[in-house]
């Protein structure tokens, strides 16, 4: 009994004994339905930081260059897990953060006008190198450390809009269900990972995005609270 991937007679042959699923059953069924959840969940993740923004109008405290480097690191590990043969619980998220990331850029770059000939250079590198990429037409060895930068690309992604929340002492339009979603994403795909057996490479990038979405989040949490208090005592 087979759906999607998904080994169901294991744990209905256990049940139907009237015992419990033992654990070298449970374990990869937990799994696999987690990694179709994450897959699920994944498809609306980045649309309350998209509404928030057309909703006011405004990209106030975003650092562009972060979602720009957000887009490159989705599109590597998208192009590395196809090319690897992974599963598609293990994985499929990617599919639509990517398209989701590229609409936020988008959406970034409209409520950003007049933008510099520099970031109208780097969407024309992207446009121009991604679809190689995706395809896996580069060396194999070229493949494999693209795929081990993307790790830094998503954290030097995440220090420019750390340190602007630090800095301002402020989030701006950053959507806190958004890195909710995020940061709880990177924490279930650790638990994945370590039973589809994924590469190293790949759990260290869930690990990566823990502490680096755990900590805007905590950030939205400490520097929004000040702006409520303040916005009461106006009142």
């Amino acid at each position: 009994m087979d759906y999607l991937g998904i080994d169901l007679s294991c744990a209905f042959g256990s049940l139907k004994n009237g015992s419990f699923p033992p654990q070298d059953c449970l374990l990869p069924l937990i799994s696999k339905l987690l990694g179709y959840a994450i897959v699920a969940a994944s498809t609306t993740v980045k649309l309350p930081q998209i509404m928030k923004i057309l909703k006011h109008r405004s990209v106030r405290g975003l650092s562009r260059v972060a979602f720009e480097l957000e887009v490159v690191g989705y599109t590597i590990a998208l192009a590395y897990c196809l090319q690897t043969g992974l599963p598609f619980s293990a994985y499929g998220e990617l599919v639509f953060l990517l398209i989701q990331a590229i609409i936020l850029v988008v959406v970034i770059y409209y409520f950003s006008q007049p933008l510099g000939i520099s970031t109208w250079t780097r969407a024309l590198l992207f446009c121009a190198i991604a679809p190689t990429v995706l395809a896996g037409k580069i060396d194999p060895l070229l493949f494999e450390a693209l795929y081990v930068s993307q790790h830094a690309i998503f954290f030097v992604a995440r220090v420019p809009q750390i340190w602007k929340n630090f800095s301002n002492k402020s989030t701006g339009e950053l959507s806190f269900l958004t890195c909710l979603m995020n940061t709880a994403g990177s924490l279930a795909r650790v638990f994945t990972s370590v039973q589809e057996k994924a590469p190293p490479s790949v759990l260290a990038g869930s690990i990566l995005g823990i502490v680096t979405n755990g900590t805007i989040l905590g950030q939205i949490i400490v520097y929004q609270k000040p702006r409520v208090e303040n916005e009461k005592k106006a009142d």
